[in-house]
């Protein structure tokens, strides 16, 4: 459990002379919520909506009514306090939708965390159905939107399944990027690891990741994908961790993914 994350190079610019003022910063109360580390956002919505939270003694209906961040708080009358903070990886079977509730029915990763006394996490990034492994999760949105943020260009590695025999064009038409349905697609770099008599596995490591990246970029090439499992974000590994199973970030392991960054990261609450 992490209170804030520090590294030489996660801090915040130096603070502000002691005779400046500090400015008050105001959010959508829903959000307001959601930063603390109380729920997500579409339940606070649902629960401002209902009558149920007060901001200073003030019922508010409002999800979007502008909410100081030092505002009191509460909910059925009871203050909030924020959420300690939480880091944990999980090693995400296929078969999973990565959401809190699906509309199909379908089976989510959160069904792994349904013994576990955590409080309200939110995926850092997405993993679709069929593909495994590597996924993140927090209470710190801030930690969580530098992560995922385009700028922060944190690399994510992929260990892919092809029903195919890679050969160099194959290889260089890839780092060439690729035309899809959704525009053009680009990698960071791909490699072959190994290969069998039908088929070989790739590494390909992204440092941007749109919906199916790896899917489209090889489907536009006519490469079936057999499997797809994340197995980093940054220097950060799955490592070990079994299929299906999580564990906290250690202090040092939630700060080297802040690393190398133009713009430090501070967690949402000291």
């Amino acid at each position: 459990m992490l209170a804030r994350i520090r590294s030489d190079t996660c801090r915040m610019n130096a603070s502000p002379p002691s005779s400046a003022r500090p400015v008050a910063t105001a959010h959508g109360l829903a959000r307001t919520l959601s930063k603390r580390g109380l729920c997500s956002r579409s339940r606070a919505e649902a629960l401002i909506r209902a009558g149920r939270v007060r901001v200073d003694g003030r019922i508010v209906r409002d999800p979007e009514a502008r909410t100081l961040d030092g505002a009191k708080i509460t909910l059925d009358e009871a203050e909030l306090e924020s959420a300690p903070l939480r880091y944990l990886m999980l090693n995400k079977p296929r078969g999973l939708v990565t959401t809190t509730a699906d509309e199909r029915g379908r089976d989510t990763v959160y069904s792994l965390f349904a013994d576990a006394d955590l409080p309200w996490l939110a995926p850092v990034g997405r993993l679709d159905k069929a593909s495994e492994g590597l996924l993140l999760f927090t209470n710190d949105s801030a930690w969580a939107a530098r992560i995922t943020a385009p700028e922060s260009r944190v690399g994510k590695t992929y260990h892919v399944q092809i029903g195919a025999l890679p050969d160099a064009t194959l290889l260089a038409r890839l780092r060439d990027g690729v035309d899809s349905t959704v525009g053009h697609l680009a990698l960071d770099s791909v490699r072959e690891l190994r290969r069998g008599a039908k088929n070989a596995w790739l590494e390909i490591v992204l440092d941007e990741g749109r919906n199916r990246h790896i899917r489209r970029m090889l489907e536009a090439l006519d490469v079936p994908v057999l499997r797809l499992i994340r197995v980093a974000i940054g220097s950060l590994a799955l490592g070990d961790l079994p299929k299906g199973h999580w564990r906290d970030l250690s202090a040092d392991e939630a700060s080297i993914l802040c690393e190398n960054r133009d713009v430090p990261v501070e967690s949402t609450r000291a």
